[in-house]
This record gives C-alpha cells, structure tokens and sequence, in this order.
C-alpha cells in the first residue's frame, strides 16, 4: 500500500489501473448524473492545476501527494496543508513558476 504523500511508482500505478473496472465506474457515474447526485465543482485547486495545464496525475506528482488526496481536495473533500496551500498559491498566479521549478 503507498504513503499517502508520497507519488505512486510505475509499477503502483499499473498494478491499481490493472485493478479497475472503468465500465463499471462509467456505468456507477452514469446512475448519480441521473439520480442528480453529481455537482459541477470548480476550486481554487482545480483553478491552479487548469492554469499550469497539467492533469490531475501530473499536478499530484508535482505537489507530492497522490491522485486521490488531490481529487479530495478538487472536491472540497480535503483541505491542503500549509506548504501544499503555498504551492498552490503560487501555481495559480504564477503557474509558469511552479512549471519551471518542476523541470516542465
């Protein structure tokens, strides 16, 4: 099982996707859209990821934290700690910034 701040290794991540079942986790979103279980959520943090242009796995191994703690905090599930609210802050106002530092 990975650290919860720590990036998925290759190998993590295969073996996770291997796992899934996107039919039935296409079929299961379908079923909430239709209930009106699903909200459209926009965050500060999603504002961020969008203006560095990066996908949700590729803004989470930027910040050091996993894809799911990431989509919590998207989904106002989780709130960032300090230093990831830094980082945040300074990838929605400068995102060129944050990029450069990454090596993007």
């Amino acid at each position: 099982m990975p650290l919860k701040n720590r990036p998925l290794t290759k190998a993590e991540l295969a073996a996770y996707e291997a796992k899934r079942d996107l039919a039935a986790e296409l079929l299961q979103s379908v079923r909430e859209m239709k209930a009106g279980q699903v909200q459209v959520v926009s965050s500060p943090v999603i504002e961020a990821r969008k203006k560095t242009g990066l996908s949700q796995s590729q803004f989470a191994v930027l910040m050091g934290v996993s894809v799911r703690t990431l989509q919590g905090w998207e989904q106002g599930r989780k709130q960032p700690s300090g230093a990831a609210r830094t980082l945040l802050a300074i990838a929605s106002t400068n995102p060129k910034a944050v990029l450069a530092v990454a090596g993007k």
